[in-house]
């Protein structure tokens, strides 16, 4: 359980996340996260990474037991986790390619929307349940895989968009059956990773410093209102029915 790292093959690193049962992660987990894939992106040898996760989806966002027991300081370490491992992802120095099954919600959006190319299961789903959990944030991401509107409406409803959508919309590479998700990413790795390492260094600084919105400044001001409704309780109340019959 956590997060580990795997070298299949030559120029190929493999970053696991594993936290079940739904890879909601702890704010330890996104630190740790973050630390994967620089280091991964440090490795001379490395020429892509593919980030990848166990268990039912790739990602379910932040651990909303552990801010509701630790409050405030949780909160804090949550968000600052969130925005280094998505910053680690968009700033490595590599090519970083997702690999996406299942649910793909909140955090997830965010590590997958800082992608380099996502290549996704049939079963995957993509989405913001922000509002239901009383916070705010990635849209900054989202807006990378959606058009303008669709985000927005997807922001506002909570609703998921499927990989065959975002396939559609061109920010998914390619959609395949969930047991060959896997081979999938590592053959789009392989292409990348048999290009001049150097030059694929290169080629991703350029790609960065031309990306007309600052990825990280955008979050981090939206992660300005979700301290606002946290202070003001109104976080709080929302959280308080998450999970909850009825609510």
């Amino acid at each position: 359980m956590g997060v580990s790292m795997s070298a299949p093959e030559k120029g190929i690193s493999v970053v696991t996340v594993d936290f079940p049962p739904v890879n909601a992660l702890p704010v330890r987990g996104w630190f740790a996260l973050a630390e994967a894939v620089r280091a991964a992106g440090r490795d001379p040898e490395v020429r892509c990474v593919v980030l990848a996760a166990e268990g039912r989806g790739f990602n379910a966002g932040v651990d909303i037991k552990e801010i509701q027991a630790a409050g405030q300081e949780a909160l804090i370490g949550a968000n600052q986790g969130c925005a280094e491992a998505f910053a680690a992802v968009y700033e490595c120095e590599t090519p970083v390619i997702a690999a996406v099954h299942g649910f793909c919600l909140g955090g997830g959006i965010g590590l997958a929307g800082n992608a380099d190319a996502i290549v996704a299961s049939d079963d995957a789903s993509f989405g913001l349940p922000e509002l239901d959990r009383g916070a705010l944030g990635a849209a900054t991401h989202l807006a990378r895989l959606v058009p303008q509107h669709l985000m927005r409406a997807l922001y506002y409803t909570s609703r998921t968009a499927s990989a065959a959508e975002l396939h559609a919309h061109g920010s998914v590479w390619r959609v395949v059956p969930r047991a060959q998700l896997r081979a999938a990413a590592l053959e789009l790795a392989r292409e990348i990773a048999a290009k001049d390492g150097r030059l694929l260094r290169m080629a991703k600084a350029a790609i960065n410093g031309i990306d007309p919105v600052d990825v990280r400044r955008s979050y981090r001001f939206e992660q300005g209102f979700t301290f606002e409704a946290n202070l003001s309780g109104l976080a709080d109340r929302v959280r308080d029915t998450f999970g909850k019959e009825g609510a």
